[in-house]
């Protein structure tokens, strides 16, 4: 099992560019399912998470052709099997996402119920009863979703729980289903603006993405199309935390500022100096940071997977930091790793309160899910000595060549087999 060695203790300088946005990818990729014709993609990351993705739709009878170093070609016209097995959705929630375009294109899905991050309870409730609404008849069997309909009826769908992946399910089912479709209480986020930016182009008849109330005017069929994967603003958020902690000096291009604007925030909150540019974001960090509190939320608030980033950087800034985690019940096991470096954080329910130290000290630590891993890079990157860390399949899950990118801005950083 690989693992990840830094020497800490280098302030982060120079350039280097932001991947396509995994949470962007998944549900854009399944989005081929809806259609006969081929569809190619440019700037997907080259990640697990990704390649899981390929093989789950590969099993169903897509056809995968690679185009050079992020470009893709799905082609669904002999899809044949529409079967999500447990082996391979085990590793990976986003596999949910082809239970609405399997039962929309296909009539039919069985999908089982997915696995990934240990971060707590993301139940697919509110997939399974939005579905229910559009007319599918659907049972929960030895671990399987088994759902079927001739054809989805456009329904009024109003969700318990603002859920991204929910909201992106029931996006895509609506698109071949007889008559309009409103999600109410849809998630707001940029990945599904991506999505329903793709549908359109595929023929789809979409308006208010972005929004919390989304319409869908069902269509007959969609076409083939090309679409550029979004950039990933979490990448993003995580390369300027790892150059705000080490007091540096970095440039990220092929990525934006728009969907970041709490995060940009809390860093210029902290000290930094952040321009923008149309396409790129320089960050230049004072000689210490100042701790800066926050709560998670649904965007447009400060996102939970940025939580763990900040918790890192928290660690060693001036002062007291109070961070209040409201999505995820179980996203503060990266703390105890935390604390491992040196770090002095108290938990009390869905609240850590961080006091700043003079310094971390590197240490062996393991990575428990995607984004605790960044924090544990981060805070090693800042650790004096060496820290190594373990478990970083979770790494390779979320972030393109971590080691290769980080070691371009001046970072000790090595993959150990």
């Amino acid at each position: 099992m690989d693992k990840l060695l830094i020497q800490g203790g280098t302030a982060l300088s120079g350039e280097v560019a932001i991947s396509g946005a995994k949470n962007a990818a998944l549900p854009i990729l399944c989005a081929a399912l809806l259609t006969r014709e081929p569809m190619r993609f440019t700037n997907v990351p080259q990640l697990n998470d990704i390649s899981t993705m390929l093989r789950l739709l590969a099993d169903m009878g897509v056809g995968v052709t690679m185009e050079g170093i992020d470009g893709l070609i799905l082609d669904a016209g002999r899809l044949n099997n529409p079967v999500a097995s447990y082996e391979m959705v085990k590793t990976m929630r986003a596999a949910i996402l082809v239970l609405g375009p399997l039962v929309a294109r296909c009539g039919e899905a069985r999908v089982s119920l997915p696995g990934g991050c240990a971060i707590g309870a993301r139940p697919v409730d509110q997939h399974i009863k939005g579905l229910q609404a559009m007319g599918a008849e659907i049972s929960v069997e030895h671990g399987y979703v088994h759902a079927k309909a001739s054809r989805l009826k456009g329904a009024r769908i109003c969700t318990d729980m603002v859920t991204v992946t929910g909201t992106e399910n029931l996006m895509m089912a609506a698109c071949l289903a007889e008559g309009e479709t409103v999600i109410e209480n849809a998630a707001r986020e940029p990945e599904i603006v991506d999505l329903a930016n793709c549908l359109v182009s595929m023929g789809a008849r979409i308006s208010g993405a972005g929004t919390d109330i989304i319409r869908i005017q069902g269509v007959e069929k969609l076409h083939g199309a090309t679409h550029s994967i979004m950039p990933d603003r979490i990448e993003t958020g995580t390369y300027l935390c790892a150059a705000a902690v080490t007091g540096g000096d970095i440039r990220l291009t092929k990525t934006s500022a728009a969907y970041l604007d709490t995060v940009v925030d809390k860093l210029m909150d902290a000290g930094c100096e952040i321009t923008v540019e149309r396409d790129a974001i320089r960050l230049v960090a004072p000689r210490r940071l100042k701790a800066v509190s926050l709560r998670t939320a649904p965007y447009p608030a400060f996102p939970t997977d940025m939580q763990a980033q900040f918790m890192a950087i928290n660690c060693v800034a001036d002062g007291v930091a109070t961070i209040r985690e409201t999505i995820f019940e179980n996203r503060f096991m990266h703390a105890n790793e935390l604390a491992r470096l040196g770090a002095d954080i108290q938990i009390e329910g869905n609240n850590a309160i961080v006091r700043g130290v003079a310094r971390l000290e590197g240490a062996t630590v393991m990575a428990t899910d995607l984004r605790a891993s960044a924090s544990l890079v981060i805070a090693g990157l800042v650790a004096q000595g060496e820290t190594l860390i373990d478990r970083i399949y979770h790494l390779d899950r979320g972030y393109e060549r971590i080691e290769e990118k980080l070691a371009r801005l001046g970072a000790s950083v090595k993959r150990v087999h």
